[in-house]
């Protein structure tokens, strides 16, 4: 059964952004209809105009097609540098390359870039990962609100113009973060100051998906100033069963020259969606990942109950082969948000040898999902204002940041139960109704729906605390930066680069939701947060750039919206704003000058923190190897990557939600499953350790191309493939080596303005498997199956 949910719509919003859709569509084609008529006019003139236009678009997809020696990640390492001249690991990948891989979600960026591979985040990814772990999303050099812990917003691409992936920690110009593994770096669309153009573009693909996109540039005065405006809505059925997606995003932009050497560009975006939270499979033995065999019986608790909880233990009743599309969703689920994000760049000249940035960024969340599992994650509210000056000199960048963040949120899931339940049974099975013993040590936040309390209270006097905690938290926070970095030539070949950054944090945090008659909980932490970065860059003879780099960085441990909780003393504890990072990695890089091709490669070690479930941090290492290759010819493009990557604890706990699928399972049908009886969840902490870090593989592998046949017809493919890994942290379960094959041809129209584009995506219909969440916490308790074959049609017009 796949079924389309009735999501909860916010319907001035969504009327809002339906208008907006029909006023850009209807001035697109107004815009069309006039340009045809004037050029039908007997004032304009005749046929020469033509060749023109067809010259000016292969000039304009040539520079698309600058790939790694375009500039990148701009505003996070300082001047208009390359990808080829920045000394780490970088893959920039420009709006042509998105369109052209079909990379509609960050999980998509695997086809394109190395060491990429991820978990799924519940279906709906809201950060990269990057060398094994979650990684952070800026935009136009500016730390984004995004998930806590993968688990946020899927991310649109509606406003982007280039995605640049960047492998390791952020460098001194962008400051603290909280995930270090690497980041990526949004470019907003701009608009184009000498010339009016647009497009359209409508997709329909198979499960009722459909996607509709309005882009639109227009120079108000040529070569001052210039808007634009890209419009999508996307109404998405899905395979899995009462899953979809509903959304739209509203993005315009404003560019404009003031003077000589000044230019101010501003961007808005408005972006509203309903989706669907999906956790997969649950029960992932081997049989199930190898067969498809799922083990049936619902759990039964401790004290006799079958409504899924803590220590239940299943009596197999059957082993049945499970449809892929029957995964841990329901109904009644509501998950949605909507968030608006304001930019602003300011850049002058002051003189021949310095120039001034200015960086502005400003975002409002709200978010509420309410699940029938009983999970609870609600942002009545998360505002994030950030604001930094560079001052960019011959060959030193210096600079001051003030970032301030403000919270109110309220979590629960303590309480949730995934391996009791039968997922082949009634969706009563999924469902987790609390008792009255549960509801006493929540708090209401509105008539029957309990969250945790935001601190913990001790209210009969026995010496422990009374309540379950989760994220629950009002907080904010201020961090004030203050960066200088500089590079300096010794010779011809020989250069350095040396940074470094100082961050003083401090936060304060309150419970919002305090039970009666007590006092709410409360406590305040500043800290001050150092990091540098020293790297030595040496040109060879030829078109070459080998480059050492080490890097430090001390990082936060925030929770939902960015926020700081309150630990079971009521206190904040010092230890989420003392995560040391490091970096060594060595690289080389070769760019032929007037060369259609590029290739580069890493091997680095990094150690970086996990956040845990419970708040705490484990320490992750990695080691590993990356190297990429692109070609960019008349007809033919290739996108190449391979990495190694050895991803360990680094001498730290580990958590898993139970410690090994077969947990659940009694021992009284050793022909379905040899089960443990000991009841599952079981929320184990494994010692400290350096053990494999599960859900990772060693290998991966990608290579996306495609191919000009005429200037009618055009086709490609992409392919990305994974090692073997295992899921669990006692290594019980291993997903095989695997991978996943998509093709497109596409067929341009004669008047080099429409086309039609046909998407096959997993051409051989494998069965593939994902981790569902990052650092292995759900390892023995969910896996996510993989879509089969489906496809897509896109139709598309350039104005």
């Amino acid at each position: 059964m796949h079924t389309h949910p009735r999501f909860p719509r916010r319907p001035l919003a969504t009327a809002l952004g339906r208008l907006l859709f029909s006023v850009a569509a209807s001035a697109l084609f107004s815009a069309k209809v006039v340009a045809k008529a004037d050029a039908q006019s007997p004032s304009t003139p005749e046929p020469e105009a033509s060749p023109e236009l067809v010259e000016v678009m292969g000039e304009q997809l040539q520079e698309n097609r600058a790939g790694l020696r375009s500039t990148a990640a701009d505003g996070a390492f300082g001047g208009d540098l390359s990808a080829a001249e920045i000394a780490r690991s970088i893959t920039p990948v420009g709006e042509w390359l998105l369109n052209e891989a079909a990379v509609t979600d960050l999980r998509d960026l695997q086809r394109l870039a190395p060491n990429t591979y991820s978990a799924t985040g519940f279906g709906a990814p809201s950060l990269p990962t990057m060398r094994g772990q979650l990684g952070e999303v800026f935009e136009a050099g500016m730390r984004r609100q995004v998930g806590n812990n993968g688990l946020g917003i899927p991310l649109s691409f509606n406003a982007v113009g280039q995605v640049d992936v960047v492998r390791g920690m952020p460098s001194v110009i962008l400051g603290s973060t909280q995930r270090s593994g690497g980041f990526i770096n949004l470019a907003p669309k701009q608009p184009d100051l000498e010339n009016s153009s647009g497009s359209a573009q409508m997709r329909a693909g198979q499960w009722d998906r459909y996607r509709s996109q309005v882009d639109y540039s227009h120079a108000l005065e040529p070569s001052r100033s210039g808007v634009r405006f890209s419009v999508e809505h996307r109404n998405e059925g899905s395979f899995y069963d009462f899953s979809g997606l509903d959304s739209n995003n509203l993005f315009a932009a404003y560019r404009v020259r003031p003077s000589e050497g000044a230019e101010w560009n501003l961007s808005l975006e408005y972006y509203d969606i309903s989706w669907t939270d999906n956790a997969g499979i649950n029960r992932p033995t081997q049989a199930l990942i190898d067969d498809g065999l799922y083990v049936q019986g619902q759990g039964e608790r401790p004290d006799g109950s079958t409504v899924p909880g803590a220590g239940a233990v299943i009596s197999p009743t059957g082993l049945v082969r499970i449809d892929r599309s029957r995964v841990l969703t329901d109904p009644r689920d509501i998950n949605g948000a909507d968030t608006l994000l304001l930019h602003s760049t300011y850049e002058t000249t002051l003189s021949d040898t310095l120039r001034f940035v200015n960086r502005t960024y400003f975002e409002h969340l709200n978010r509420e999902e309410v699940a029938q599992n009983s999970f609870v994650e609600i942002i009545d509210g998360a505002n994030t204002l950030e604001n930094r000056s560079e001052w960019h000199f011959e060959d030193t960048v210096a600079g001051i940041a003030l970032r301030y963040n403000d919270v109110l949120g309220y979590s629960q899931f303590t309480t949730e139960a995934d391996l009791p339940i039968d997922l082949t049974g009634p969706l009563s099975n999924r469902r987790i109704p609390l008792s009255d013993a549960q509801k006493a040590r929540l708090v209401e936040l509105r008539p029957g729906l309990y969250v945790s309390p935001g601190g913990q209270y001790d209210l009969n006097g026995d010496g422990a605390g009374d309540f379950n905690l989760s994220d629950t938290t009002d907080s904010t926070s201020l961090q004030a930066g203050v960066f200088v970095e500089h590079r300096q030539p010794f010779t011809e070949r020989w250069s350095m680069t040396l940074g470094a950054r100082g961050d003083w944090y401090r936060v304060e945090a309150r419970d919002p939701l305090a039970p009666e008659g007590v006092a709410a909980a409360e406590d305040k932490h500043s800290e001050l947060l150092k990091s540098g970065n020293l790297s030595l860059q040496y040109q060879t003879a030829g078109a070459g750039m080998a480059y050492a780099t080490l890097a430090y960085q001390e990082s936060t441990s925030n929770s939902l919206g960015g926020g700081t909780t309150l630990g079971a003393d009521n206190r904040i504890n010092p230890l989420n704003f003392a995560t040391e990072n490091r970096l060594a990695e060595l690289g080389y890089k070769y760019a032929p000058a007037g060369s259609a091709w590029y290739w580069d490669a890493a091997v680095f070690e990094q150690t970086r923190s996990l956040r845990n479930r419970d708040g705490s941090n484990s320490g992750i290492r990695t080691r590993g190897l990356e190297i990429q290759a692109q070609y960019r010819g008349e007809r033919l493009w290739v996108n190449a990557g391979a990495s190694y990557l050895d991803a360990r604890f680094d001498d730290s706990a580990a958590f898993q939600d139970a410690r090994q699928v077969v947990d659940a399972f009694d021992d009284s049908r050793p022909d379905l499953v040899e089960g443990t009886g000991v009841g599952a969840p079981n929320f184990t902490v494994f010692p400290a350790s350096d053990s494999r870090l599960p859900g990772i593989p060693r290998l991966s592998g990608s290579v996306a191309l495609g191919y000009q046949f005429s200037d009618q017809w055009s086709a490609g493919a992409s392919l990305v493939a994974s090692g073997s890994y295992p899921l669990d942290f006692l290594q019980t379960v291993e997903i095989p080596a695997q991978f996943t094959l998509n093709s497109n041809l596409r067929y341009q129209f004669a008047d080099q303005r429409t086309s039609l584009r046909l998407d096959v995506f997993n051409l051989t219909d494998e069965e593939n498997w994902a981790p569902v969440f990052e650092g292995g916490y759900f390892g023995s308790t969910l896996v996510f199956p993989e879509l089969p074959r489906y496809w897509d049609l896109s139709l598309s017009y350039r104005l």
